[in-house]
């Protein structure tokens, strides 16, 4: 029982503060030779304590890589691993540098509080080094006759394979960059670096020169689309001339959206709707009142047939003082001898 007693109480600075105090991004992706910079931010409280990044799954066993009381790590952009802290953004920044895919894995944000009964404050961020290409910006744009530039990311291993630059569709328009990494006419500029990026720059855009195209390197390759504007008209633009007093503001007409052309065809189909019922309703009474002329007008041909023929015949009168006689219409005392 005491021995259990003591290892809760070694374990009570491990267990996780909640809330977290440090809060950072959850993954970050990157090509293989490039860099990263990662934000760490903190509680104001943690403005004056020492901040940290290291590698791994644990913060017990983890790899203190960059200190922001270690005075080593001040250059950003040559350093492999660099930490910057501004305790006015109440933030912490980390920059790594010619990462390779071996560097892949598990970092974390340390706020470093130096009490053995607490333990530091921390937060993860899963690093992805992954070899391949990529584009700073899919889609660029430029007026006609201007220039427009593409940056064509690739990773370490691709750093000697050949660079292309190509129209989507036609593996004939492909430009290739030699030995000495350039290629350049009138139109088209290529300049690798050797390092990472291979630039393309696109000269006197035409109308024409709009539509996909991709970067190469090696077997790997990037989708851009390149779009041209027309020329902005050098003409000078007159003002219109001050309307009269007499003029009347007319409101631009309303755009015919979806869905005011949806509520408008909702009313025309039920008003549809209605003057087809209204007209069926009206021919099915129009039709059963001619079935009831028609009906009434046979009974009525049939009685002055038969009176006609018993005035013929005056002698047959007497047989009908014992017929029976049935008024079918009371309006017009139509009768029928049974």
């Amino acid at each position: 029982m005491p021995r259990l007693f003591i290892l809760t109480l070694s374990l009570l600075p491990w267990i996780p503060v909640v809330p977290c105090w440090v809060t950072t991004q959850n993954e970050v992706s990157v090509l293989e030779g490039g860099s990263i910079t990662v934000p760490c931010r903190y509680d104001p409280k943690y403005a004056n304590h020492v901040k940290y990044w290291c590698r791994g799954s644990m913060r017990e066993f983890c790899t203190s890589l960059a200190r922001t009381d270690e005075t080593s790590s001040t250059n950003p952009s040559k350093d492999k691993v660099s930490i910057f802290d501004d305790p006015a953004q109440e933030m912490f920044t980390v920059t790594m540098n010619n990462l390779k895919e071996t560097e892949s894995g598990w970092y974390l944000c340390g706020v470093e509080l130096g009490n053995g009964w607490k333990a530091d404050d921390v937060a993860y961020t899963k690093v992805k080094v992954i070899h391949g290409m990529s584009v700073e910006n899919g889609m660029v744009s430029g007026e006609e006759g201007s220039s427009v530039t593409v940056q064509c990311l690739y990773s370490e291993r691709f750093r000697e394979s050949e660079k292309k630059w190509c129209r989507s569709g036609g593996w004939s328009s492909c430009l290739l960059a030699g030995s000495e990494g350039s290629y350049e006419d009138t139109s088209v500029a290529i300049s690798d670096d050797r390092t990472g990026t291979f630039t393309v720059t696109l000269k006197k855009l035409q109308m024409r020169d709009a539509g996909w195209y991709l970067c190469s390197a090696g077997q790997q390759q990037v989708a851009v689309q390149v779009q041209v504007t027309p020329r902005a008209s050098t003409k000078p633009v007159t003002s219109p001339p001050p309307p009269s007093q007499s003029a009347v503001y007319l409101p631009p007409p309303k755009p015919i959206t979806k869905e005011s052309w949806s509520s408008h065809r909702y009313m025309l189909e039920s008003v549809a709707v209605c003057s087809s019922l209204l007209l069926l309703v009206g021919l099915a009474v129009l039709a059963r009142k001619l079935w009831i002329l028609h009906k009434e007008d046979s009974e009525l041909r049939h009685f002055k047939g038969m009176k006609e023929r018993f005035s013929d015949n005056p002698s047959g009168m007497g047989d009908l003082q014992h017929v029976p006689i049935a008024f079918h219409n009371k309006a017009t005392m139509d009768v029928r001898a049974y």
